[in-house]
Protein backbone atom coordinates (compact mmCIF):
# COMPACT_ATOMS: atom_id res chain seq x y z
CA UNK A 1 0.00 0.00 0.00
CA UNK A 2 1.33 3.39 -0.77
CA UNK A 3 2.81 5.16 1.93
CA UNK A 4 0.57 8.31 1.72
CA UNK A 5 -2.27 6.61 1.66
CA UNK A 6 -1.32 4.64 4.77
CA UNK A 7 -0.15 7.85 6.29
CA UNK A 8 -3.85 9.57 5.59
CA UNK A 9 -5.54 6.00 7.05
CA UNK A 10 -3.56 6.61 9.77
CA UNK A 11 -4.20 10.56 10.52
CA UNK A 12 -7.41 9.58 10.41
CA UNK A 13 -7.88 7.09 12.57
CA UNK A 14 -6.23 9.27 15.21
CA UNK A 15 -8.93 11.88 14.30
CA UNK A 16 -11.80 9.41 15.13
CA UNK A 17 -10.11 8.41 18.87
CA UNK A 18 -9.62 12.06 19.11
CA UNK A 19 -13.13 12.79 18.84
CA UNK A 20 -14.20 9.81 20.28
CA UNK A 21 -12.16 10.71 23.59
CA UNK A 22 -13.64 14.06 23.58
CA UNK A 23 -17.17 13.02 23.64
CA UNK A 24 -16.33 10.84 26.52
CA UNK A 25 -14.47 12.64 28.48
CA UNK A 26 -16.50 15.92 27.88
CA UNK A 27 -15.78 19.24 26.35
CA UNK A 28 -13.56 20.42 28.53
CA UNK A 29 -15.45 23.15 30.15
CA UNK A 30 -15.49 22.25 33.56
CA UNK A 31 -17.99 25.43 34.73
CA UNK A 32 -20.98 24.88 36.47
CA UNK A 33 -24.10 26.43 35.56
CA UNK A 34 -26.08 28.12 38.52
CA UNK A 35 -29.11 29.77 37.88
CA UNK A 36 -30.79 32.24 40.24
CA UNK A 37 -33.71 34.42 40.39
CA UNK A 38 -33.98 38.72 40.72
CA UNK A 39 -34.57 38.18 44.29
CA UNK A 40 -32.68 38.55 47.64
CA UNK A 41 -33.79 35.05 48.36
CA UNK A 42 -30.74 34.03 46.52
CA UNK A 43 -28.93 36.07 48.53
CA UNK A 44 -26.41 32.90 50.25
CA UNK A 45 -25.42 32.62 45.88
CA UNK A 46 -24.80 36.86 45.75
CA UNK A 47 -22.56 36.42 48.90
CA UNK A 48 -20.57 33.49 47.88
CA UNK A 49 -20.01 34.45 44.54
CA UNK A 50 -19.13 38.08 46.05
CA UNK A 51 -16.68 37.04 48.19
CA UNK A 52 -15.61 34.36 45.53
CA UNK A 53 -15.94 31.09 47.92
CA UNK A 54 -16.25 29.53 44.05
CA UNK A 55 -12.69 29.97 43.30
CA UNK A 56 -11.60 29.49 46.77
CA UNK A 57 -12.62 26.07 46.32
CA UNK A 58 -11.48 25.27 42.86
CA UNK A 59 -14.84 25.48 40.97
CA UNK A 60 -15.23 27.57 37.89
CA UNK A 61 -18.89 29.09 38.38
CA UNK A 62 -21.09 30.90 35.94
CA UNK A 63 -24.40 32.13 37.81
CA UNK A 64 -27.33 33.15 34.90
CA UNK A 65 -30.21 35.21 35.52
CA UNK A 66 -33.65 34.02 35.11
CA UNK A 67 -37.11 35.56 35.41
CA UNK A 68 -39.04 33.33 37.27
CA UNK A 69 -38.48 29.54 38.15
CA UNK A 70 -40.55 28.12 35.59
CA UNK A 71 -38.13 29.20 33.09
CA UNK A 72 -35.20 28.17 35.58
CA UNK A 73 -36.45 25.05 35.52
CA UNK A 74 -36.90 24.46 32.05
CA UNK A 75 -33.15 25.51 31.36
CA UNK A 76 -32.39 22.87 34.25
CA UNK A 77 -34.21 20.21 32.05
CA UNK A 78 -32.59 21.05 29.47
CA UNK A 79 -29.50 20.55 29.97
CA UNK A 80 -28.35 24.47 30.35
CA UNK A 81 -28.27 24.74 34.46
CA UNK A 82 -26.45 22.37 37.20
CA UNK A 83 -27.50 24.30 40.00
CA UNK A 84 -30.46 26.79 40.87
CA UNK A 85 -31.43 28.62 43.50
CA UNK A 86 -36.01 28.50 42.93
CA UNK A 87 -38.78 28.38 44.20
CA UNK A 88 -39.70 24.99 45.52
CA UNK A 89 -43.20 24.56 43.65
CA UNK A 90 -41.23 24.82 39.97
CA UNK A 91 -39.27 22.37 41.04
CA UNK A 92 -42.67 19.99 42.54
CA UNK A 93 -43.63 20.54 39.27
CA UNK A 94 -40.73 19.84 37.16
CA UNK A 95 -40.43 16.78 39.06
CA UNK A 96 -44.26 15.45 38.37
CA UNK A 97 -43.41 15.89 34.97
CA UNK A 98 -40.41 13.51 35.15
CA UNK A 99 -37.63 16.20 35.21
CA UNK A 100 -35.01 14.51 36.64
CA UNK A 101 -33.99 17.33 39.66
CA UNK A 102 -33.49 16.96 42.98
CA UNK A 103 -33.57 19.06 46.06
CA UNK A 104 -30.24 19.20 47.31
CA UNK A 105 -30.78 22.20 50.27
CA UNK A 106 -33.45 24.46 51.42
CA UNK A 107 -32.34 28.38 50.56
CA UNK A 108 -35.05 30.17 52.51
CA UNK A 109 -38.64 30.35 54.10
CA UNK A 110 -41.34 32.88 53.46
CA UNK A 111 -40.25 36.13 52.06
CA UNK A 112 -43.24 37.20 49.82
CA UNK A 113 -45.78 39.70 50.19
CA UNK A 114 -49.22 40.45 48.47
CA UNK A 115 -49.09 44.23 47.76
CA UNK A 116 -52.12 46.68 46.82
CA UNK A 117 -52.20 49.85 45.26
CA UNK A 118 -52.21 52.74 48.56
CA UNK A 119 -55.37 54.16 46.74
CA UNK A 120 -56.73 51.21 45.94
CA UNK A 121 -59.39 50.43 48.89
CA UNK A 122 -58.31 47.02 48.91
CA UNK A 123 -57.96 45.92 52.79
CA UNK A 124 -58.68 42.16 52.48
CA UNK A 125 -57.87 39.31 50.14
CA UNK A 126 -61.39 38.87 49.35
CA UNK A 127 -61.84 42.34 47.97
CA UNK A 128 -59.20 41.27 45.42
CA UNK A 129 -62.40 39.83 43.31
CA UNK A 130 -62.44 41.49 40.38
CA UNK A 131 -58.94 42.97 40.30
CA UNK A 132 -55.79 42.32 38.29
CA UNK A 133 -53.25 41.28 40.81
CA UNK A 134 -49.64 40.45 39.54
CA UNK A 135 -47.55 37.10 39.65
CA UNK A 136 -44.22 36.14 38.87
CA UNK A 137 -46.05 33.19 36.66
CA UNK A 138 -47.73 30.46 37.19
CA UNK A 139 -45.32 27.49 37.60
CA UNK A 140 -44.29 30.09 40.41
CA UNK A 141 -44.55 29.61 44.68
CA UNK A 142 -46.27 33.26 44.64
CA UNK A 143 -49.15 31.88 42.30
CA UNK A 144 -49.69 28.72 44.47
CA UNK A 145 -49.89 31.05 47.78
CA UNK A 146 -52.09 33.61 46.09
CA UNK A 147 -54.20 30.59 45.18
CA UNK A 148 -54.45 29.24 48.39
CA UNK A 149 -55.49 32.03 49.72
CA UNK A 150 -57.89 33.07 47.94
CA UNK A 151 -59.52 30.41 48.44
CA UNK A 152 -59.70 30.76 51.59
CA UNK A 153 -60.97 33.73 51.84
CA UNK A 154 -63.84 32.71 49.26
CA UNK A 155 -62.83 34.47 46.27
CA UNK A 156 -61.83 31.69 43.05
CA UNK A 157 -58.88 32.37 40.89
CA UNK A 158 -61.52 32.92 38.13
CA UNK A 159 -62.75 35.87 39.67
CA UNK A 160 -59.08 37.70 39.59
CA UNK A 161 -57.05 38.52 36.81
CA UNK A 162 -53.71 36.94 37.25
CA UNK A 163 -51.15 38.80 35.04
CA UNK A 164 -47.61 36.76 34.86
CA UNK A 165 -44.91 39.56 34.26
CA UNK A 166 -41.42 40.50 35.55
CA UNK A 167 -40.96 40.78 39.42
CA UNK A 168 -39.36 44.21 38.81
CA UNK A 169 -42.32 45.43 36.12
CA UNK A 170 -44.91 44.33 38.77
CA UNK A 171 -43.96 47.08 40.98
CA UNK A 172 -43.55 49.82 37.95
CA UNK A 173 -47.23 48.71 36.98
CA UNK A 174 -48.74 48.90 40.56
CA UNK A 175 -47.30 52.30 40.46
CA UNK A 176 -48.54 53.28 37.13
CA UNK A 177 -52.10 51.56 38.10
CA UNK A 178 -52.05 48.73 35.07
CA UNK A 179 -52.37 46.03 38.48
CA UNK A 180 -54.39 46.53 41.84
CA UNK A 181 -52.16 44.38 43.55
CA UNK A 182 -48.86 41.93 43.29
CA UNK A 183 -47.78 38.89 45.28
CA UNK A 184 -43.96 39.01 45.00
CA UNK A 185 -40.62 38.05 46.40
CA UNK A 186 -38.53 40.68 48.57
CA UNK A 187 -37.33 42.62 47.79
CA UNK A 188 -39.82 44.13 45.58
CA UNK A 189 -43.19 44.05 47.83
CA UNK A 190 -40.87 45.90 50.24
CA UNK A 191 -39.66 48.30 47.62
CA UNK A 192 -43.34 49.11 46.39
CA UNK A 193 -44.48 50.47 50.09
CA UNK A 194 -41.13 52.30 51.22
CA UNK A 195 -41.59 54.01 48.37
CA UNK A 196 -45.62 54.86 49.28
CA UNK A 197 -47.52 53.91 45.83
CA UNK A 198 -48.03 50.08 47.82
CA UNK A 199 -49.67 49.11 50.86
CA UNK A 200 -48.89 45.22 52.52
CA UNK A 201 -52.15 43.58 52.59
CA UNK A 202 -50.50 40.38 53.98
CA UNK A 203 -47.29 38.86 54.23
CA UNK A 204 -47.06 35.00 52.98
CA UNK A 205 -45.73 34.42 56.02
CA UNK A 206 -49.23 34.91 57.64
CA UNK A 207 -51.17 33.05 54.75
CA UNK A 208 -49.12 29.53 55.47
CA UNK A 209 -46.36 30.41 58.60
CA UNK A 210 -43.54 28.89 58.46
CA UNK A 211 -43.63 27.99 54.20
CA UNK A 212 -40.86 26.64 52.31
CA UNK A 213 -39.87 28.65 49.73
CA UNK A 214 -36.52 28.85 47.62
CA UNK A 215 -34.54 25.92 47.61
CA UNK A 216 -30.98 24.81 46.48
CA UNK A 217 -32.01 22.05 43.63
CA UNK A 218 -29.53 20.13 41.37
CA UNK A 219 -30.02 18.09 38.24
CA UNK A 220 -29.52 14.30 38.95
CA UNK A 221 -26.91 14.16 36.12
CA UNK A 222 -24.84 16.88 38.17
CA UNK A 223 -25.54 14.77 41.55
CA UNK A 224 -24.18 11.44 39.87
CA UNK A 225 -20.93 12.94 37.37
CA UNK A 226 -19.71 15.76 39.82
CA UNK A 227 -20.94 14.75 43.86
CA UNK A 228 -17.45 16.02 44.96
CA UNK A 229 -18.00 19.34 43.30
CA UNK A 230 -22.16 18.93 44.68
CA UNK A 231 -20.89 18.73 48.27
CA UNK A 232 -18.21 22.01 48.01
CA UNK A 233 -21.32 23.67 46.72
CA UNK A 234 -23.70 22.87 49.64
CA UNK A 235 -20.51 23.74 51.82
CA UNK A 236 -20.23 27.27 50.32
CA UNK A 237 -24.51 27.71 50.39
CA UNK A 238 -24.35 26.93 54.18
CA UNK A 239 -21.28 29.07 54.82
CA UNK A 240 -22.68 31.69 52.92
CA UNK A 241 -25.96 31.54 54.69
CA UNK A 242 -24.53 31.98 58.16
CA UNK A 243 -22.96 34.68 57.13
CA UNK A 244 -25.80 36.16 55.87
CA UNK A 245 -28.03 35.36 58.84
CA UNK A 246 -25.31 36.73 61.31
CA UNK A 247 -24.29 40.19 59.24
CA UNK A 248 -27.59 41.18 57.38
CA UNK A 249 -26.18 45.10 56.30
CA UNK A 250 -22.79 43.25 54.81
CA UNK A 251 -24.35 40.89 53.17
CA UNK A 252 -26.99 43.45 51.96
CA UNK A 253 -24.10 45.57 50.72
CA UNK A 254 -23.18 42.36 48.33
CA UNK A 255 -26.47 42.23 46.47
CA UNK A 256 -26.29 43.64 42.89
CA UNK A 257 -27.86 46.94 42.65
CA UNK A 258 -30.11 46.35 39.76
CA UNK A 259 -32.46 43.97 42.30
CA UNK A 260 -31.73 46.20 45.97
CA UNK A 261 -31.44 49.60 45.02
CA UNK A 262 -32.07 50.34 48.72
CA UNK A 263 -29.13 48.59 51.08
CA UNK A 264 -30.77 50.03 54.03
CA UNK A 265 -33.99 48.65 53.44
CA UNK A 266 -32.87 45.59 52.16
CA UNK A 267 -30.72 44.75 55.72
CA UNK A 268 -33.74 45.28 57.25
CA UNK A 269 -35.54 42.41 54.78
CA UNK A 270 -32.71 40.04 55.56
CA UNK A 271 -32.58 40.51 59.22
CA UNK A 272 -36.48 39.77 59.37
CA UNK A 273 -36.03 36.85 56.88
CA UNK A 274 -34.95 32.99 57.74
CA UNK A 275 -31.88 32.25 55.73
CA UNK A 276 -31.65 28.16 55.97
CA UNK A 277 -28.83 25.14 54.54
CA UNK A 278 -29.18 21.74 54.75
CA UNK A 279 -32.28 19.08 54.70
CA UNK A 280 -33.38 18.57 58.09
CA UNK A 281 -36.26 16.40 58.97
CA UNK A 282 -38.42 19.56 60.18
CA UNK A 283 -37.47 21.07 56.87
CA UNK A 284 -38.44 18.00 55.12
CA UNK A 285 -41.78 17.80 56.74
CA UNK A 286 -42.86 21.23 55.32
CA UNK A 287 -42.00 20.65 51.86
CA UNK A 288 -43.98 17.30 51.99
CA UNK A 289 -46.88 19.67 53.85
CA UNK A 290 -46.47 21.97 51.02
CA UNK A 291 -46.26 19.51 48.36
CA UNK A 292 -50.01 18.41 49.64
CA UNK A 293 -50.87 21.36 49.85
CA UNK A 294 -50.28 21.88 45.43
CA UNK A 295 -51.99 18.69 45.37
CA UNK A 296 -55.09 19.49 47.21
CA UNK A 297 -54.93 22.62 44.92
CA UNK A 298 -54.75 20.85 41.87
CA UNK A 299 -51.97 22.17 40.87
CA UNK A 300 -50.10 19.04 41.24
CA UNK A 301 -52.11 15.78 40.13
CA UNK A 302 -50.54 13.86 42.85
CA UNK A 303 -48.54 13.53 45.94
CA UNK A 304 -44.82 13.00 44.92
CA UNK A 305 -42.22 10.51 47.27
CA UNK A 306 -39.82 12.39 48.91
CA UNK A 307 -37.25 9.90 47.95
CA UNK A 308 -38.33 11.28 44.54
CA UNK A 309 -37.72 14.96 45.91
CA UNK A 310 -34.62 14.89 47.98
CA UNK A 311 -30.99 14.09 47.42
CA UNK A 312 -28.61 14.39 50.37
CA UNK A 313 -25.11 14.46 49.49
Amino acid sequence: MDKKIIAIIAIVVIAIVAVGAYFAMGSGDDTITIGHLPSDHDTAMYVAEAQKQYEAQGLKVKTVQFNNGGDLMNAMASGDVDVGYVGITPVLSSIEKGVPVKVVSGAQIEGSGVVVSADSGINSLADLKGKKVGTPGAATIQNMIITYALNQSGVSTNDVELVAMKAAQMTDALKAGQIDAMICWEPYSSIAVNNGYGKLLENTSEIIPGHPCCVVAASQSFIDNHPDELKKILAIHENATNFTNENPAEAAALLPDDIVPDKDLQAGIIADTTFVSGLDDDYKQNVMDFMQLGVDLGLLKEPISEDKIFYEA
